[in-house]
């Protein structure tokens, strides 16, 4: 499996890590987990439906972040990203914290992969 990074996800990476000293260890154990089921598994991901494209765009709701204490996988980090399954490719596209915006910026997805 390969993994590829949108430019404004590098941004959303850079802004969290100030916060959230291991997240590029924590996203290391998730590229770990997608390499070998990188499909939707509800509740914890699942497909987002209704954006008009042909790519497979999934959202993780559960992330284990180690510098958020005692909160395990309920850390509140989303994580945006479309699954190529023929090409064995992922790309993410968005990483935020609940706290910080309610839903994925569905703009950003469709002028990305129309």
């Amino acid at each position: 499996m390969t993994f590829d990074e949108l430019s404004e996800f590098k941004k959303d990476l850079k802004h969290l890590l100030k916060k959230y000293r291991t997240l590029n260890d924590d996203l290391d154990v998730v590229k770990r987990v997608l390499e070998v089921t990188p499909d939707e598994r509800p509740p914890f991901n699942f497909r987002i439906d209704h954006l008009g494209l042909e790519t497979c765009v999934i959202k993780v709701k559960k992330i284990a972040c180690k510098s958020i204490k005692g909160r395990g996988v309920n850390s509140g980090l989303r994580l945006i990203y479309a699954h190529y399954p023929e090409e064995r490719k992922i790309t993410f596209i968005e990483l935020y914290h609940k706290s910080d915006k309610e839903n994925e910026d569905r703009k950003r997805i469709t002028a990305n992969f129309k």
